[in-house]
């Protein structure tokens, strides 16, 4: 593991699943369930894709790096270093403010055992 601080985006209540989900999930769940007003779904979709085309999907590169038996409780953490991806989040957080879900930042300079790393973020199963 590279010599970093961590920053995530996550609700402060645990879901079904007995994680905190991030601030992805907590919008992607707010656009399926159809609660995006028509403003809102452009600046979702939008913002996802941006996204998508400017940092790697762990996924991609380990099928297995969010499966549930193999990293159990894995969940993914920005670097502090990847300023230009945290600024950006801000659009999350106040779209997920405008529907009333709430969304809390969490730093951590250990937040678990790193199972996916690249330049700008890790993914790591939380210590017990």
């Amino acid at each position: 593991m590279t010599d970093h601080g961590y920053v995530r985006f996550q609700g402060p209540v645990r879901n079904h699943r007995g994680q905190y989900p991030g601030v992805f999930g907590l919008a992607n769940g707010l656009a399926r369930e159809g609660r995006l007003s028509e403003e809102q779904f452009r600046f979702w979709r939008a913002a996802n894709d941006w996204y998508d085309g400017h940092y790697p999907n762990p996924s991609a590169t380990d099928p297995e790096v969010y499966d549930s038996a193999v990293n159990p409780g894995a969940v993914a953490w920005f670097k502090t270093s990847a300023v230009h991806l945290i600024e950006r989040v801000d659009g999350y957080l106040d779209l997920l403010a405008a529907h009333g879900v709430p969304c809390v930042r969490v730093e951590s300079a250990d937040p678990g055992r790193v199972v996916y790393e690249d330049e700008v973020q890790i993914v790591a199963v939380p210590r017990v």
